[in-house]
């Protein structure tokens, strides 16, 4: 079974979190049943953009990478404090520590910029939200940031907006299993 572990920070967008339960979700139960999602966050409850509360299955410090075979960031919005716990030391080394671990890491939207806050897209192609103020973040950050809505470098997934969302759950799921098996989860999906 190939675990997927969402992670998710205060603020985050519930639409681009639940692309990645459901594409995984239905992989599990009509796709070739080889993939389950795990939620976690700094806190046991963790509220959307919106305020919504989610209880999430673990928190940071009760996670062993060794257990997971890639971590799914969706973005969110900074005045709902998203980068609170996405740029603190927990959510930044978790992300450090399944990069040295070599698994697939899928971001949308702003989920990039965690993701290069934590150094492991420095020196990588990339992208996140089409606002110059994002897309200066990431650059900052040593990404080479690419006009594109998804972008795939060396097992590093970034996209730029909440349109992309279906189309990244479904990479990531190509990764995990196989191209064959991401189109027929697709087709079932509808899309």
């Amino acid at each position: 079974m190939k675990k997927v572990l969402l992670l998710l920070a205060n603020g985050f967008e519930f639409f681009e979190a639940s692309v990645f339960i459901d594409v995984i979700g239905w992989n599990l139960e009509e796709g070739d049943n080889s993939t389950k999602l795990y939620t976690c966050g700094v806190t046991k409850e963790v509220k959307s953009s919106f305020d919504q509360t989610l209880v999430v299955d673990y928190r940071i410090d009760e996670i062993d990478v060794n257990d997971f075979d890639a971590l799914a960031l969706p973005g969110g919005f900074e005045v709902y404090g998203f980068y609170n716990d996405a740029y603190s030391d927990k959510f930044l080394d978790l992300i450090r520590a399944f990069r040295t671990g070599n698994k697939v890491i899928a971001s949308i939207c702003v989920g990039a910029l965690p993701l290069a806050k934590s150094g492991v897209l420095k020196g990588k192609n990339g992208t996140t939200y089409r606002s110059a103020v994002r897309r200066e973040a990431l650059k900052s950050f040593g990404v080479n940031v690419l006009d594109q809505p998804i972008v795939l470098d060396d097992q590093l997934i970034t996209s730029w907006n909440p349109s992309t969302a279906v189309d990244v759950a479904l990479l990531l799921l190509e990764l995990l299993t196989s191209k064959e098996n991401a189109e027929k989860v697709r087709q079932l999906m509808g899309f």
